[in-house]
This record gives structure tokens, sequence and C-alpha cells, in this order.
């Protein structure tokens, strides 16, 4: 009996339940509600390349080691090599892929509804994120998108084979080092 009574007692308080309602960090913050949450950047729909070599042209231009991000243009001729915001090299484009096969699921009228019915299950998430603060889910993050880049050596001297790789398109460019 006094043991029962003791759990009753203890579990009654908000401050003491194993879990509390809303995670929460050390300055008792609810998780989300910060400023660097609420007002941060979003996060680029572009891949990113790793650069980990200066390369150099021979004309006295170079490109930094570093964290850059990979765009491809609308005409799918170039490779735009952005840092901060600003472009910094721009790569033609050697080779070009893009699979229709997800062309086809658009025309099928299950794929179609599966679809809308996944964009309104992200609404109503959304709508519950906002009441607490969280942003949005974007659905730009489950695009599938990565950049890497290689060095290929040959008689001429060699060059850099960048390949970018963002949905259902595939690029490759070339940089003469």
């Amino acid at each position: 009996m006094l043991e029962g009574a003791f759990f009753e007692n203890v579990m009654m308080h908000s401050e003491t339940r194993p879990y509390p309602q809303f995670p929460q960090d050390t300055s008792g913050l609810v998780l989300g509600t910060d400023a660097i949450y609420r007002y941060g950047l979003r996060e680029s729909t572009y891949p990113t390349l790793s650069i980990v070599d200066e390369i150099t042209d021979g004309n006295g231009h170079y490109i930094e080691p570093g964290h850059y991000e990979l765009a491809l243009t609308d005409d799918k001729t170039y490779l735009i090599l952005i840092q901060s915001k600003k472009a910094i090299a721009v790569i033609p484009v050697i080779r070009v892929e893009i699979d229709i096969s997800k062309e086809e699921q658009v025309r099928d009228d299950k794929a179609l509804k599966k679809q809308l019915k996944e964009q309104k299950e992200i609404e109503k998430t959304n709508k519950k994120r906002e009441k607490t603060g969280l942003p949005p889910i974007n659905n730009d993050k489950d695009i599938y998108q990565e950049a890497s880049m290689e060095y290929v050596k040959d008689e001429k001297g060699g060059y850099y084979l960048i390949r970018y790789e963002r949905a259902d398109v595939k690029a490759w460019g070339a940089i003469k080092g």
C-alpha cells in the first residue's frame, strides 16, 4: 500500500516524469523552438563536391580546396561550381544522361493516386510541425543527389572528370589539369 501511494504521488509532477511530454535541451527550451531552427537558412538542393587539392589551369587561375555546390544549367551544357552563392567556375558538360523510366510512372493512374496521397500526408504533417514551431518538411531533401571528382591520366597529360547526379539527370564535365 505504501509503495503504490508513493508511485502515484511521484508521477503526478511533470518535472519528475521519466520522459518529458516535449523533448527539451539542457537549457529547458523545447527542441525546435530556438531561433537557429525557426529562422535558419534552408539546406541547398544542389549536391556538394569536395575538392581536396588545388586545381590550376596554367594561366594563374586556380580553384582552392574546399566544399562547393555543383549546379547544372537549364540547357544542360555547363556545370557551375558555387561557393557561398557565388559562381567560382563554369565547367563544360561532355555527356548527359536522363532516365525516362520515371516519366512512365507519372502516366500511371495508381502512381498518381499514391503521389497525391503522400502529398496530403506531408501537408497534414507540416501543419502539425508549424504548431510546434518546427520547420516544414521539404520534398527536395528526398531527391537523390551526388557529386564526385576524379583525376584521369591520359597521353595528353590528364584532366579532372566531374560527375553530377541529381534525381533522374546525370552529367559529366571535365577540367584540364
